[in-house]
């Protein structure tokens, strides 16, 4: 069921786990974008981790941010929620079961624990990527291969914060207007691409408005006469609100054993 149907519930859980469970002090997941020249382009992700197309353009598409240097001009923030739904229980239901919620927690936790977008992305892209081949058991040899310390997202996991974090993620994306359909769900100064997102870094070089142009605005992939009223034929490339699901009740608890649970 979509995530709208539980918006009210969501809003009230909200406010409890802000009161009792979790002090966000000035929401320290924006942290990284306080001091920013507010020239650059805000682009916002809006996912959830095993969704395969979700997957793909993490770890495909939108690390060219960093390759071609269009990432000095923008604001990236991954919103790891998607689909999901808080259950009036509290308990989260994943479109793509347990391992996805878990995973969600994981990622979330990544993004408090390195706010610094240069080092949590490519943890998050190398879990997607072995998503993407349906290996997101083995997610936690990432750790090793970008040399990032886990005990801050396990801490942070273990200690109830990586729920927190979820719910206000679920707060957050209920009340995108317009709502969101499907993911992966891309916003670009904050309006919805909706099925041409894959056409992000065009939008990011039109939107831009400082003076500090990238080379790859300058190519002809990114051309402003790129744009057309006929956006791509994304409808098996998405994960709809309400599609296949493969529910379970989940509640982030303790991770390895949680781990072991979903994975095994």
């Amino acid at each position: 069921m979509a995530f709208h149907v539980y918006h009210h519930q969501t809003f009230l859980l909200f406010l409890l786990l802000h009161v009792f469970f979790f002090q966000y002090n000035s929401c320290s997941c924006y942290a990284q974008f306080s001091e920013v020249n507010d020239q650059k382009v805000d682009l916002t992700l809006y996912y959830e981790t095993l969704c395969p197309y979700c997957s793909y353009f993490i770890a495909h598409d939108l690390v060219k941010l960093f390759s071609n240097g269009l990432i000095s001009i923008v604001n990236l923030r991954l919103v790891p929620w998607g689909n999901a739904a808080v259950e009036p229980s509290g308990y989260f239901q994943c479109q793509h079961g347990s391992g996805e919620c878990l995973l969600n927690a994981v990622e979330a936790c990544t993004i408090d624990a390195y706010p610094d977008v240069n080092k949590h992305y490519f943890l998050i892209q190398c879990i997607e990527s072995l998503a993407y081949q349906q290996r997101e058991a083995e997610w936690q040899s990432c750790f090793n291969k970008v040399s990032l310390d886990s005990k801050p997202i396990f801490d942070c996991y273990n200690q109830g914060n990586g729920r927190a974090l979820e719910v206000q993620y679920a707060y957050e994306t209920s009340q995108l207007n317009p709502p969101h359909e499907y993911v992966p769900w891309v916003l670009v100064n904050n309006q919805p691409l909706r099925e041409d997102y894959q056409n992000f870094m065009a939008y990011i070089c039109k939107a831009y408005r400082g003076t500090s142009i990238p080379a790859a605005c300058s190519t002809a992939e990114f051309m402003i006469s790129s744009f057309g009223d006929k956006a791509m034929d994304t409808s098996q490339q998405v994960s709809y609100v309400g599609g296949l699901q493969n529910l379970t009740s989940f509640m982030p608890t303790e991770i390895l054993q949680q781990n072991r649970e979903v994975f095994n």
